[in-house]
């Protein structure tokens, strides 16, 4: 084989390999547009809550999704809030089995919920508020 050739082969294969071991990988997505508990989840930390809200109605919207414990029901805290049409995305750094408690007034909602390398996380930087 061509030496070029092979080099070419060897360094497409490492590209590949490390775009492969930097990617999210989704464990679940949700959509709605109404109040609901979704079924459950597993998922290994890191991972991040993507959402993104739409409506017919924006001026009269709401959105709040809890993250609760799938097993014993208990509550861990709000992943998301807002009141506008708008997007967003949360890191959380618990490993386990979950569920969302979506609550939601004229609203259309997508949640997905995406598997983080420890390399992804460490770059991962919240929004100043």
């Amino acid at each position: 084989m061509n030496k070029n050739l092979l080099r070419k082969l060897v360094i497409l294969f490492l590209c590949c390999f490390v775009v492969n071991a930097y990617s999210k990988e989704r464990v679940v997505e949700f959509k709605g547009s109404g109040n609901t508990t979704t079924a459950e989840f597993e998922v290994a930390a890191p991972w991040i809550l993507d959402w993104i809200v739409t409506s017919e109605f924006p001026e009269s919207l709401g959105l709040q999704v809890d993250l609760v414990d799938a097993r014993s029901g208990e509550y861990l805290g709000k992943a998301a809030k807002t009141k506008w049409v708008s997007d967003g995305v949360r890191m959380f750094t618990e490993s386990g089995r979950f569920r969302f408690n979506v609550s939601s007034s004229f609203a259309n909602w997508t949640l997905r919920v995406e598997q983080l390398s420890r390399q992804e996380a460490e770059t991962y930087k919240p929004k100043d508020r």
